[in-house]
């Protein structure tokens, strides 16, 4: 049985989503594309963002700001955003 280190801590369908909307753009995702894919696939907005800060903070997903710049997000970072257990 893998142990919980071998387990991946983010949702794996949701980032190939990302990825997949990450190379038909062929381009940096902004916000409203993870907006159109949570419509589009009639998923939760805030488990998309989860998925998205997790692959990041493992090093998996850059996040970078307006101009370009990849910003460092740890787990701290991301559980600070939590307001009533909701991103």
């Amino acid at each position: 049985m893998p142990s919980n280190e071998d387990m991946p801590q983010w949702d794996v369908a949701l980032a190939a989503l990302a990825k997949e909307a990450f190379h038909t753009k062929n381009a940096p995702l902004i916000l409203d594309d993870f907006h159109d894919l949570a419509r589009e696939h009639a998923i939760r907005l805030d488990d998309i963002m989860e998925t998205l800060f997790q692959l990041v903070i493992h090093g998996e997903w850059k996040y970078t700001d307006r101009s370009g710049n990849q910003q460092h997000i740890d787990q701290s970072t991301l559980d600070s955003l939590y307001v009533k257990r909701r991103l």
